[in-house]
């Protein structure tokens, strides 16, 4: 290496390479890049190859870049959306967050493991990918049909639950001890957070969208919703909750106007810079001699627990619509993601889980993600043939 090259910009280039090569090899698989980026982390990092080794400041963008991550999830949010999905959406998710979280839970705590780590692995069960579920409904061109509507309406009601949940646990990590009033006050404190960002954050965002056109400012909007997104992020890590959590609800704020704006491929642009890094870094910090006969055995178990609190919890609301629609937005609400990383990296740096039981949520992430896939495909299989036809009547 040159004697005057800067070692930190070095770090910066492997890791976006290699987290990229691995992201579109997986992508050529057609499964989730983020799995990919993931991947790249383990093999490169500390723990294995030793080829990279990310230091504060690079930890550092990582964290920033899932301040974006929620940030461009909530910018796809239209707060008006998620208050005209109606009950049928809501119960789905208020169902595929207590099942989970009430079966994980329990198990942890029956192996005898203490009680935080219980809820750090639990709340990591709650949180459906939207990113991966949109993704899989989109390439099999079934984004139209009822049951995957719902799957995608209540798949944001599940993200928000779980960053409401995630505030509370968050507040937790940073208490002595399980103290019942500060939890309270915590989980009053994070509802009314998302019920004002919900109903009121909007509305001020309407107020100021008049005066942004006069600004000689270039690209004011976005100036201003980034600086929101970092203030919103600083004020949630203020009150006691995680800064995605500000960042998320940032984004539905702006996301009636996202489009007008063209906030979504310019955030959109940022984050494809930024998120590679943390999950690069989220794959670096698996620690692989954590992976004892022990550990595999409760992976499994809870990999299972997080496949069938899914397909029972959100499918048992929608069988009076059938089995067949049950069956589809149960197995539709089963990948975890970004949500459930973000919760098992807080508890690894807070050490309220250990090396095992964050190498336990990895494994549970990618047996979820790779389990939906395929099913969902079985399962949309007419819905899927209809839309080919179409294309290929259309092509003639």
């Amino acid at each position: 290496m040159p004697h005057n090259s800067d070692p930190f910009l070095l770090q910066l280039l492997v890791i976006f390479v290699w987290a990229k090569i691995f992201g579109e090899l997986f992508e050529q698989m057609r499964l989730p890049a983020v799995l990919g980026e993931i991947l790249a982390g383990i093999i490169l990092g500390p723990f294995a190859t030793g080829f990279v080794v990310p230091g504060p400041s690079v930890l550092s963008i990582s964290e920033l870049g899932a301040i974006f991550l929620l940030f461009s999830v909530g910018l796809e949010t239209p707060p008006q959306e998620l208050i005209n999905v109606g009950r049928t959406s809501a119960g789905v998710a208020l169902a595929g967050v207590v099942v989970p979280f009430a079966l994980g839970f329990s198990y942890i705590i029956l192996r005898g493991d203490p009680a935080k780590e219980a809820t750090f692995i639990a709340t990591a069960m709650v949180a459906t990918s939207v990113g991966i579920t949109a993704r899989v409904l989109g390439d099999l061109q079934v984004l139209h049909t009822r049951a995957a509507k719902i799957i995608l309406a209540a798949a944001v009601f599940d993200d928000i639950l779980g960053m409401v949940l995630l505030a509370v646990v968050a507040g937790l990590a940073a208490a002595t001890g399980v103290a019942w009033i500060q939890l309270g006050v915590l989980f009053a404190e994070a509802v009314s957070f998302a019920l004002f960002m919900i109903f009121f954050a909007p509305r001020v965002i309407h107020r100021m969208s008049g005066r942004i056109k006069y600004m000689s400012m270039r690209d004011a909007p976005l100036v201003l919703a980034l600086a929101i997104c970092l203030g919103l992020s600083v004020a949630a890590q203020k009150i006691g909750m995680a800064a995605i959590v500000g960042a998320f609800f940032a984004g539905i704020a702006f996301a009636e106007y996202a489009p007008e704006w063209e906030l979504r491929p310019r955030v959109g642009a940022i984050t494809e810079f930024l998120t590679p890094f943390f999950f690069f870094t989220m794959g670096a910090q698996l620690n692989l001699s954590a992976f004892s006969r022990q550990t595999l055995t409760v992976a499994i178990v809870i990999s299972i627990l997080a496949i069938l609190s899914k397909v029972i919890g959100c499918g048992l609301p929608m069988l009076r619509e059938g089995w067949s629609t049950a069956l589809k937005v149960g197995v539709g609400m089963t990948p975890r993601g970004e949500v459930g990383l973000i919760v098992a990296l807080i508890g690894l740096n807070a050490k309220m889980i250990t090396e095992s039981g964050y190498a336990v949520v990895i494994i549970m992430i990618v047996v979820t993600t790779l389990f939906a896939p395929p099913i969902l495909r079985i399962l949309f299989h007419k819905e899927t043939g209809v839309a080919e036809a179409q294309t290929t009547a259309a092509g003639e």
